[in-house]
């Protein structure tokens, strides 16, 4: 019960945190006239200029759970990225993490929400340093709040994994990368399941990080291209199919290299039945 109570605290904690964030918009941009000249053309330019009411944008601060509400959430927070670059950082990176954190799914939203803002450089620096502490801190979580709940909510998902782990323990980094790039089980399970089945921290760590930088490497691209393709002439452009070349390259290569080296010294369920894994083994 005592755990139940902690981990309600903290889930309140972190929601009142990100509320209270996000009343806390700051003032739109707004461009000041130099000269009569500049002035008549702002005029005639005001509506696009002006920022909608304080009330209408902190409606709009939400999560995104489509495309269109994705598109309008990035084109305010560009807007306000030019003069509040602080502001519109810490907000994503807070939203991220409470997702991250309390295992809540959509982060693929917010991985593509990082290339709209943030461009593809540091929109996938931010998407792989987010997921890996996100990540973290669930794993964290649930070790010191949810292993009992969670052990009676999936035992069987639980026992499976934690068979695997141990029958692959001379190569548990691998296997945690393979299970990253193709994933048996969802990656908000075993991030909550982790710390139940003794995987350690390090090791966990370091195979977010890795296991899903081509997947966040897609997500961020795919941002940048929605920010920037306004025409089907832009998205069929000779560098956006060459981009679009790049991501594939980048999605296959590192999961091809996982998996050839899993067929040899990996023992793992290929086959699934039902939502569970059967019990074929690879050598």
């Amino acid at each position: 019960m005592r755990s139940l109570v902690g981990l309600v605290a903290v889930v309140v904690s972190a929601s009142l945190y990100l509320y209270s964030l996000s009343l806390y918009l700051p003032a739109g941009p707004r461009r000041r006239p130099h000269s009569a000249t500049d002035k008549e053309h702002l005029d005639s330019e005001s509506e696009k200029l002006q920022p909608p009411d304080s009330a209408e944008e902190t409606s709009r601060l939400k999560f995104p759970s489509d495309l269109e509400e994705l598109r309008e959430l990035a084109e305010l927070l560009q807007f306000y990225k030019t003069e509040h670059t602080g502001y519109v950082l810490l907000l994503f990176c807070s939203a991220y993490l409470y997702k991250q954190s309390f295992a809540i799914p959509g982060s693929s939203f917010l991985n593509i929400l990082a290339g709209a803002i943030f461009g593809p450089y540091q929109g996938l620096l931010l998407a792989c340093a987010l997921t890996t502490v996100g990540s973290t801190m669930c794993y964290l979580l649930s070790q010191a709040f949810g292993k009992r709940y969670i052990v009676n909510l999936f035992p069987n998902k639980v026992s499976m994994l934690q068979r695997k782990v141990e029958e692959n323990q001379d190569s548990l980094f691998f296997f945690l990368l393979f299970l990253r790039f193709f994933p048996m089980t969802p990656n908000w399970f075993l991030n909550m399941s982790a710390p139940i089945v003794n995987i350690p921290i390090t090791f966990f760590f370091c195979s977010v990080f890795i296991g899903l930088l081509p997947y966040n490497f897609i997500c961020v691209q795919t941002g940048v291209m929605l920010s920037e393709v306004s025409s089907l002439d832009d998205l069929f452009s000779w560098e956006r199919l060459l981009q679009l070349l790049a991501i594939a390259c980048m999605a296959l290569l590192p999961g091809a290299l996982i998996r050839h080296y899993s067929q040899r010294r990996l023992r793992l369920d290929v086959q699934s039945q039902n939502g569970l894994i059967t019990d074929k083994k690879v050598q």
